[in-house]
């Protein structure tokens, strides 16, 4: 189904998925004078709780499905791995914002890295069924690799490093699953991503680099703007609008890059929805990435998003949470609390952004 009129506020946004992603968007949908309606199988998931409705029911609920679209206006994602006939069915009920192209490339890894290896470059990486298939991949490209579930994979959950000396049947079972992809290592300097928003008049918003800094899989801290050349930031900026016009993206896009120590820039992944990497714009930019978000699955002018500071986002995980007090009391720290009952560890409990003035980061 396509609408391509602006959603007039006080109509509702359904999210599927009840995380930290769809919490911040529908705080900014209350801006903009939305409602939100949630779809995920938990009763009190961070979205919910600040959310006009929530339906719980599993993401493959067919029922509840076409009744949660009969009770929005437009259809979006805060993850991707919904699955295929879920999304299909919801477009026959309501306007879905991104397609299902968009999400369908990124919530395969193999599907992804095809998809851009036509735009851009990626790095090496070989399709896996079995131990002897990734010994032979891993003899072909090389070692240190790491081996990746073709699907479901986040933060670095089903990743396996494959050493010099790596057992292969062992590293398969860790993997757990039918299919994987095993990426070559790159000679790394760092990590950039681009996050980009284009409405449905296929009008274009784009967010500087940022420079990301991983703890164990998992990212630690965002550097906004990422210190680079102007030259380096406009080919990370072209690329990021090459894969989102390929998508035919009406939404928002995050696009991760590897830089090289050689100054090459390879696409690491997507994300067509806002962005842990983001996370900085809620404070140093006019309009955030949720605001931004929101804008384009409802067909709004897309906003400002010249940043006014520089900014450092860092994520509280896990234990590190427990400092919120102190946080709190420091005039320089913006708290942003995601409302997750229970401490784990890896687990993201909120982000802390601090800003500073332009030219901060030179």
């Amino acid at each position: 189904m396509k609408n391509t009129h602006p959603l007039a506020p006080g109509s509702t946004i359904g999210i599927m998925g009840g995380g930290q992603l769809g919490r911040m968007t529908a705080l900014a949908a209350g801006q903009l004078g939305y409602k939100c309606h949630i779809f995920c199988p938990d009763e009190d998931s961070p979205a919910s709780q600040v959310s006009a409705a929530t339906t719980v029911a599993a993401y493959h609920d067919v029922d509840a499905l076409k009744s949660f679209a009969e009770k929005v206006d437009v259809v979006t994602f805060e993850f991707e791995n919904i699955p295929h006939e879920s999304v299909q069915l919801l477009a026959e009920h309501a306007v879905v914002r991104p397609g299902w192209k968009s999400l369908a490339t990124a919530q395969d890894r193999l599907v992804e890295k095809e998809f851009i290896n036509k735009i851009s470059p990626t790095t090496p990486f070989r399709r896996v069924t079995s131990p002897a298939e990734l010994e032979a991949a891993a003899n072909e490209i090389g070692r240190p690799a790491v081996l990746k579930t073709a699907r479901m994979g986040y933060d670095g959950k089903g990743q396996v490093f494959i050493a010099p000396d790596c057992d292969f049947e062992a590293a398969w079972a860790e993997m757990g699953a039918d299919i994987g992809i095993l990426e070559a290592f790159v000679d790394l300097a760092r990590e950039i991503s681009v996050i980009v928003a284009r409405s449905p008049g296929g009008g274009w918003a784009t967010y500087p680099p940022v420079e990301n800094r991983h703890v164990n899989h998992i990212l630690d801290t965002t550097i906004a703007p990422a210190v680079m050349s102007p030259e380096m930031a406009k080919e990370a900026v072209d690329i990021a609008h090459a894969i989102a016009d390929g998508l035919d993206l009406v939404g928002l896009l995050a696009v991760e890059m590897f830089i090289t120590r050689a100054g090459k820039v390879l696409v690491n992944e997507i994300a067509p929805r806002p962005h842990n990497s983001g996370h900085w714009t809620m404070d140093a930019c006019p309009t955030s990435q949720f605001e931004q978000f929101v804008r384009a699955v409802c067909g709004l002018p897309l906003g400002d998003v010249t940043p006014h500071h520089d900014a450092e986002m860092k994520n509280l995980i896990g234990s590190a949470v427990r400092g919120w007090a102190d946080l709190m009391a420091d005039a320089g720290a913006r708290l942003h609390l995601y409302g997750k009952k229970e401490i784990r560890e890896g687990r993201k409990m909120g982000h802390v952004n601090r800003i500073y003035p332009r030219g901060h980061w030179k």
